[in-house]
């Protein structure tokens, strides 16, 4: 078993660090290393478990599975990523397992208050019958007594006695039944109480998961459960709001209580259920939906209009007193909640919505405009059937930064990234901290690149030392970087030094790149990516001429550049790079034809053949057009002898 947990570690490890979703061999040899490690402890594990095992058919097995892994010994690599998405899967199906684990542990809450306040119901009912009894019994017992009075018969007394003891009982049953409904009642409200705070801190959830979708994570945007959820709880609220009133007496502490969960059940119900964008351009159309998840309780009769108004971060701290003065204009601000019956959802949906002038606050110090957060505040009156007076609901969004021109668009998406990342639950609006760890910077950026990218490659191991090495200005540290301390004015406000932009700038400049023109590339891992030119030059030094490797430009915003190993004229090497190309250069020709017309590189590192590895992004030479035309086509030639820039040179041919 030791064995065993031994190498389920060395799996973790390696699927974790070493393979980082490679999912191409062309890596660095310490991961060829690393993966050949895995592979030969895990046939020697195999081999040894076999010998120990008792068990003839499972000895066969193990031994028989030990020597088909053989064929991983070319690509050891293949082995390694093929532990990774196993590891993944593993883990995808714990997590899945836990949600269930959590929504059942949520119904069966649910059903145990349902059962609770059916026994009230029956006890409720049980008491009605034994209560009529009583009075029967009491009205025959006072027509004995009168008649035992007039005639004084032996019998007459004997029947009296009988119903004393028989009013007796019934009395004291209604008395200990009453008791025992008393108590019961309590453990429903308390019960109640117990599922609506779960319901609560769900849709708390729920909000900060759509919040946190926005750097990319995982989000179920499903609201039927939590409606359905809603709606039990209100229904049980009611129904026991009516037994409190058939006791015929009042029980404050427990009517409160249930008034007090109502009203707070009915105010939590309105959800954004469609964000508006976070980022918004003034005179721009944009679109929100809200919805009320007790739609179907709303009494019947008047519409309920939700009004709409932006808010800014001092208001957003003080919701209950927000005037209807607004800090923005914002046109087309009023919708109906309508009931969909196909989807039993109840919604108000703003749609062509626009801010036509904004009031922003007084900046301090070197604070942009793109910086200041604002939110959308939705707001009615609402009336729930069999309640008598109407409850005024509010909810609001999440920040978003408002922009009047689209260059201040990198800049607010920033404020709106490291918003979504690093707010706390419950927090005050809008704070963030203005300082992070490294490790939880690095997560947000690599959740937000294979979001935006629409790929499962993340960034590895070497690209996230290569970004910590830009964002702190250390090229030369070689330590970890996970628990030094990220701001946010080094993400996105200070310029990196000797540039005209930003760190974000530059990233989100390559995220734009990679999503348009590189996904295909970077997905079957065929770019390097995030490098320095210093850990470039220790990998490639002893490599042949013609070695190549794709990088992420480090002077440029939105360019990719080839490095690749040359001859010197005295015989010796150096590394050259290709002037970056940008989304203009790709927009004219692919990268993949880029590296087809390129003569002097030859080798994807480490030794795979240019041709077999990038043939399938060639395209095909354009038909001859006919009409006695020249045709004309573009080629990418690098200068000689100083690879200073890719210059594009027209080549003709008769059309004979």
């Amino acid at each position: 078993m030791a064995q065993w947990l031994h190498m389920t570690r060395i799996l973790q490890c390696l699927s974790h660090e070493t393979v980082s979703n490679s999912t191409s061999p062309s890596r660095i040899p310490s991961q060829e290393s690393q993966a050949q490690a895995l592979l030969d402890q895990t046939i020697s594990m195999l081999q040894l478990v076999a010998e120990q095992n008792d068990n003839v058919v499972d000895k066969m097995k193990l031994i028989q599975i030990s020597r088909n892994m053989a064929i991983f010994q070319q690509q050891p690599l293949q082995f390694a990523v093929m532990v990774r998405d196993i590891l993944r899967k593993e883990r995808a199906l714990i997590n899945a397992v836990k949600h269930s684990f959590s929504s059942n542990t949520n119904t069966q809450d649910v059903d145990h208050l349902v059962l609770k306040v059916l026994e009230v119901q029956k006890i409720r009912k049980e008491m009605h019958q034994l209560q009529e009894d009583l009075n029967w019994e009491k009205q025959n017992y006072e027509s004995l007594q009168g008649s035992f009075q007039h005639n004084g018969l032996d019998a007459a007394n004997t029947e009296i006695q009988r119903l004393q003891k028989r009013i007796q009982q019934l009395e004291f049953n209604v008395n200990t039944m009453s008791t025992q409904r008393f108590q019961l009642l309590k453990e429903c409200v308390d019960c109640l109480d117990h599922c609506q705070t779960q319901l609560i801190s769900r849709l708390k959830a729920w909000r900060l998961e759509q919040h946190k979708s926005a750097i990319g994570l995982p989000f179920d945007e499903n609201l039927n459960p939590l409606q359905t959820w809603c709606e039990q709880l209100l229904g049980m609220n009611g129904n026991l709001r009516q037994e409190l009133m058939l006791i015929g007496e009042r029980i404050l502490d427990l009517q409160e209580r249930l008034e007090h969960l109502m009203q707070t059940l009915i105010e939590s119900a309105l959800i954004v259920d469609k964000q508006p964008p976070q980022v918004i351009k003034t005179q721009s159309k944009f679109s929100t939906t809200v919805r009320y998840l007790l739609g179907e309780k709303v009494a019947p009769g008047k519409p309920v209009v939700l009004k709409a108004q932006i808010v800014n971060e001092l208001q957003a701290r003080n919701l209950a007193n927000v005037t209807g003065e607004s800090v923005a204009e914002l046109i087309n601000n009023s919708a109906i909640l309508e009931h969909n019956a196909a989807s039993k959802s109840t919604c108000a949906t703003f749609r062509n919505m626009s801010i036509k002038k904004i009031r922003r606050a007084d900046r301090k110090g070197t604070e942009s405009v793109t910086e200041e957060k604002f939110a959308l505040l939705f707001s009615a009156e609402i009336t729930i059937t069999g309640c008598d007076t109407p409850y005024k609901i509010q909810m609001i969004s999440q920040p978003l930064v408002v922009i009047v021109h689209g260059c201040q668009d990198n800049n607010a998406l920033a404020t709106i990234i490291w918003d979504s990342a690093f707010s706390e639950p419950d927090r005050v609006p809008f704070v963030v901290p203005e300082r992070v760890p490294w490790r939880m910077m690095y997560n947000t950026l690599n959740c937000k690149f294979i979001s935006e990218v629409q790929t499962q490659h993340n960034l590895d191991q070497f690209n996230q030392h290569f970004l910590a090495q830009k964002i702190f200005n250390k090229p030369d540290f070689a330590d970890d970087f996970s628990n030094m301390m990220v701001s946010w004015s080094q993400f996105n406000k200070e310029v990196l030094p000797g540039r005209t932009f930003t760190f974000w700038q530059w990233f989100e400049g390559v995220m734009e790149l990679t999503k348009k023109h590189l996904r295909t590339y970077w997905s079957e891992g065929l770019i390097f990516g995030f490098i320095g030119k210093q850990h470039l030059h220790l990998i490639l030094k002893d490599r042949p001429n013609g070695t190549f490797m794709l990088r992420f430009s480090d002077s440029e915003i939105g360019g990719i550049t080839i490095a690749y190993v040359s001859a010197t004229e005295n015989g010796g090497q150096k590394i050259q790079n290709i002037q970056p190309f940008t989304k203009r250069d790709l927009d004219i020709r692919s990268l993949g034809d880029r590296i087809r017309d390129i003569n002097e590189i030859t080798y994807l590192y480490p030794d795979l053949p240019k041709h077999d590895v990038f043939k399938k992004f060639y395209s095909e030479p354009p038909a001859p057009s006919g009409g006695g035309y020249i045709p004309v086509s573009l080629q990418t030639k690098v200068a000689v002898p100083l690879i200073l820039s890719s210059s594009f040179f027209l080549f003709m041919s008769d059309t004979l």
